[in-house]
């Protein structure tokens, strides 16, 4: 089987992004690893494998992306589609308009080689998003993370934010929204589309099963609004939603079941023990809380409906650990594993 290609944009070159895409790349040498380039500055990645005493022999910078897919196994290629940065804008823990402005460029060179079919798949290293709207480079005047990024860049008509792990499945109705606004943001539509997705993803991973997805649907409100007493969003929005996605994957035809509205306490702990696949939350906080709790450092940010395939690491840039070569890199390689199998599953 031919190996995914995986493009990795490598995140804030302050953070520790340098440090696990460059363990990680190195680390794929199975069957089933992928093809890795990594997008980014040259000097930050090398400066990286120094760190963490990954022989510099073995990186390789590439002036055609293509190159990348023809390197030897335990090869780490890299491309760095911008200027070399100096030293003070890669210092760990104290990113730069100049940094910021990087970051940003490098999501935007390995996006568009996903979506002109170059790689077959995008996977990013953590960012800063206030030092990327800092930067005031083109692009990032509204920079609120990846997924409102690329889902603009890609022009797709919708997107929604979603966690994969062993343990765990979650699906966000919102993303990046302060928590005052997100009762106006919970629609049907909204509800119905986080549904459908995180039921798409999970017959994807799940093959092959003898039976369809199981999806449980989160409460906005405590006790998911207590017949009203606390709420009426549940009842006057989710309720139609979860109605919306069951017709929706019936016309897919996904066999999949849809649960809800339940609260949330109780969807994530029946789901962690698999009375469910996966939740649909319907904020942030809502969603990170518990699959940190249960699955750091392993979790998996992948954005479902846009063209091409994205997965993430489930952390940020860690600035108090960069520098120190003590970054774990497992979530960088649960990303790219998963961004391959995806990729896999698009062909």
């Amino acid at each position: 089987m031919t190996r995914a290609r995986v493009a990795v944009s490598i995140g804030c070159p302050c953070g520790v992004g340098p440090e696990v895409s460059v363990v990680a790349a190195a680390r794929g040498a199975g069957p089933d690893a992928p093809h890795v380039l990594l997008v980014g500055d040259e000097g930050v990645v090398r400066e990286a494998a120094e760190g963490r005493r990954i022989a510099q022999r073995r990186v390789v910078r590439v002036v055609d992306p293509e190159d990348a897919w023809r390197q030897a196994k335990g090869r780490v290629a890299v491309w760095q589609p911008t200027p070399d940065l100096p030293p003070r804008d890669r210092r760990p823990g104290t990113p730069t308009a100049r940094s910021g402005a990087a970051q940003l460029a490098w999501i935007d060179a390995a996006c568009d080689l996903a979506a002109r079919g170059s790689a077959d798949a995008l996977t990013t290293g953590p960012v800063s998003k206030a030092a990327i709207v800092r930067s005031r480079a083109p692009g990032s005047a509204g920079f609120f993370g990846h997924t409102e990024h690329l889902q603009r860049r890609l022009r797709a008509r919708e997107v929604v934010m979603a966690f994969w792990s062993p343990g765990l499945v979650t699906s966000l109705v919102t993303t990046h929204l302060p928590l005052s606004r997100v009762p106006a943001a919970v629609t049907p539509a909204a509800v119905a589309r986080a549904a459908y997705w995180l039921a798409w993803l999970l017959a994807k991973l799940m093959k092959p099963a003898r039976r369809g997805p199981r999806v449980v649907v989160a409460g906005l409100n405590p006790h998911a609004g207590e017949g009203g007493l606390l709420g009426r969003e549940d009842a006057r929005k989710i309720v139609p939603g979860i109605r919306r996605a069951r017709e929706r994957l019936r016309l897919s035809r996904i066999a999949a079941t849809v649960d809800g509205p339940v609260p949330a306490e109780s969807a994530f702990r029946l789901a962690v023990a698999k009375r469910w696949d996966g939740v649909v939350a319907m904020y942030h906080d809502q969603a990170t809380i518990p699959m940190k709790l249960v699955e750091f450092g392993e979790a998996v940010n992948v954005s479902l409906g846009l063209p091409i395939v994205r997965t993430s690491v489930d952390h940020g840039t860690a600035y108090d650990r960069a520098g120190t070569w003590t970054a774990d890199a497992r979530g960088m390689t649960e990303a790219l594993a998963l961004a391959a199998a995806l990729a896999r599953e698009a062909r």
